[in-house]
């Protein structure tokens, strides 16, 4: 064997002129001067060290690895005399040489042995560091691509199957009495379970859960591993190693690898698989996180969502929102419904808009709708609750305002009985039979700015088939057009309308919405929301007592 030193500077390339005479035997690394026949002729101490048996006149073949001879026989065939050839490579015990050949004259040639093996190490610690990288990258791009946590469950499992072992099982959180786990085998799909997992079940898994460092895999006995830790035919298990799934300041749960080898996971391999697990796992706990605030989302949403509409003792309420953001689903304008009780009495229905739009607005929304709610008893004086309102929006920390119409509605006779109550909103619209459109004779200040506000109150009596329509500015102050800078204004909503004389609520929203729609096209607008209020089209019973009008109005007056 070559000492490190000789070895060292043995990586010299030998030139092609070299002959078999001192240089060869002053070498510091092995050299064989070999007969064309095959035979040794020469062997400096380099090579006698490591070919002991390469005597001069011992074949080549009785002194020498296969490789080497393999290797002569070739360049003896195939070369002219002179020249050089590309090395052959091969090991001797457990080491790894290169050798090349020389014609330092005819038939002789001159092998030249190059201790490779520290090159080849390196070689090789480069290689798997690139493809542990390169493992690293994809498991990142795939985690982080979905905030699904069954999808980073099944993507986890499936690249430490591929990568890690021969198959991998990730085990969520213990919650309640089943847990979601994930098993895949390599080159196969994830499949997943819900068994009653015990953190008992192995050692090393309720660790694992809790977040504790792993235990080496050396210490753990496969034959204790649970029926649902391992994958439908995959066998016995050889060796199997746990590790926590760390996530963000908690545990996003366990990574079981198995393998068929009884040989335990090397140390390097255990370290990888570490720095894996640590990526799951922020992904996992990403995914689990997003999905929880989610659903408090959605729950909240819930609440702050407008209602869907419905007849009430024959009258029709149909209503339409669009939120100003692309993809929001709230914002600053709102309407409620709140059906009567019984025949006869009033429904009242509820049209605001909160200055400003997105999540702050939509916040002081469900305040204002919840406040409403609370003040049903008094749907009777609308004056008072907006007075009550304005109190409660004054006395709270938001510096936003508010603009709303209320509107009761009740069956009279044949037609709707209305009363109909602005606070700095828009005063309704009423859509008589004849396509008369007429502005009902209400108004107020504004919500939430002083301490006192005026109102007043609009009586509207409905005939057959006419509509009150409630809307926000966000319809009039849309701009669009050919140019996309002129506002819908109130004289095209008034056309509009008077297009809209005896057709349903819900016929009047649609032609409303749609006409503002394509008014704006894709350019930014406000929140725009619309009700209608359609007393019955066709002859239905009226309540006992009730009275027979034609369509009017009446003002009941301000007070402050």
């Amino acid at each position: 064997m070559v000492s490190p030193a000789r070895r060292t500077r043995g990586t010299q390339q030998p030139g092609a002129g070299a002959d078999a005479g001192t240089p060869l035997l002053a070498a510091p690394y092995p050299v064989l001067a070999v007969s064309a026949a095959g035979v040794v002729q020469q062997a400096n101490a380099a090579a006698a060290a490591l070919f002991p048996p390469a005597a001069p006149g011992t074949p080549l073949a009785s002194a020498a690895p296969g490789w080497l001879v393999t290797g002569h026989r070739r360049f003896t065939a195939a070369g002219p005399p002179g020249g050089s050839s590309a090395a052959v490579e091969g090991a001797v015990g457990e080491r790894f040489f290169e050798a090349h050949a020389t014609r330092p004259a005819a038939g002789q040639v001159v092998w030249w042995l190059i201790d490779a093996t520290d090159r080849r190490l390196a070689e090789e610690a480069l290689r798997i560091e690139r493809e542990r990288t390169a493992f690293l990258t994809e498991a990142s791009d795939l985690l982080l691509s979905s905030l699904n946590l069954d999808r980073c469950m099944d993507v986890t499992a499936q690249l430490a199957a591929r990568h890690l072992a021969d198959a991998a099982i990730v085990v969520a959180p213990v919650s309640g009495r089943r847990t979601p786990v994930t098993l895949c085998v390599r080159g196969g799909s994830p499949a997943r379970r819900t068994p009653v997992v015990r953190e008992d079940d192995v050692p090393g898994l309720g660790e694992a859960l809790q977040g504790f460092p792993p235990v080496p895999s050396r210490w753990t006995e496969p034959a204790l591993a649970p029926q649902w830790m391992v994958p439908e035919g995959f066998g016995e298990v050889g060796s199997m190693m746990i590790t926590p799934l760390p996530g963000q300041g908690v545990p996003a749960g366990a990574l079981v690898l198995l393998r068929h080898s009884e040989e335990p996971f090397p140390e390097n391999e255990e370290g990888f698989a570490r720095i894996f697990a640590a990526r799951a796992g922020t992904a996992m706990s990403a995914a689990r996180l997003y999905a929880e605030q989610a659903s408090i989302t959605e729950t909240l949403l819930r609440e702050l969502l407008p209602p869907k509409l419905e007849h009430v003792d024959g009258v029709e309420f149909a209503a339409g929102y669009r939120a100003a953001g692309e993809g929001e689903r709230i914002g600053g304008d709102f309407y409620d419904l709140h059906p009567a009780a019984g025949a006869g009495q009033e429904t009242l229905v509820v049209l605001g808009d909160v200055c400003g739009k997105g999540l702050e607005a939509a916040v002081l929304t469900g305040k204002i709708r919840n406040t409403l709610h609370a003040l049903l008893p008094m749907s009777g004086d609308h004056r008072g609750m907006l007075r009550l309102l304005n109190g409660a929006l004054v006395d709270s920390h938001h510096t936003r305002f508010a603009t709303l119409v209320l509107a009761s509605a009740a069956r009279e006779g044949e037609g709707v009985r209305l009363r109909l109550t602005s606070a700095g909103h828009p005063p309704p619209l009423i859509v008589r039979a004849d396509g008369r459109v007429e502005e009902a004779d209400t108004g107020g200040s504004l919500v939430g700015v002083l301490p006192e506000i005026d109102a007043r109150t609009a009586r509207v009596h409905l005939a057959r088939g006419e509509t009150c329509v409630l809307f926000s500015d966000g319809i009039t102050e849309a701009r669009g057009g050919p140019l996309g800078d002129t506002m819908f204004g109130e004289r095209r909503l008034r056309a509009a309308l008077s297009e809209c004389a005896g057709l349903p609520a819900e016929a009047v929203v649609e032609r409303l919405q749609m006409l503002t729609s394509h008014w704006v096209g894709n350019r930014h607008h406000d929140d725009m929301a619309v009700v209608a209020i359609t007393a019955p089209r066709t002859f239905l019973p009226a309540p006992p007592g009730a009275r027979k009008d034609s369509g009017s109005q009446e003002t009941e007056g301000s007070y402050s």
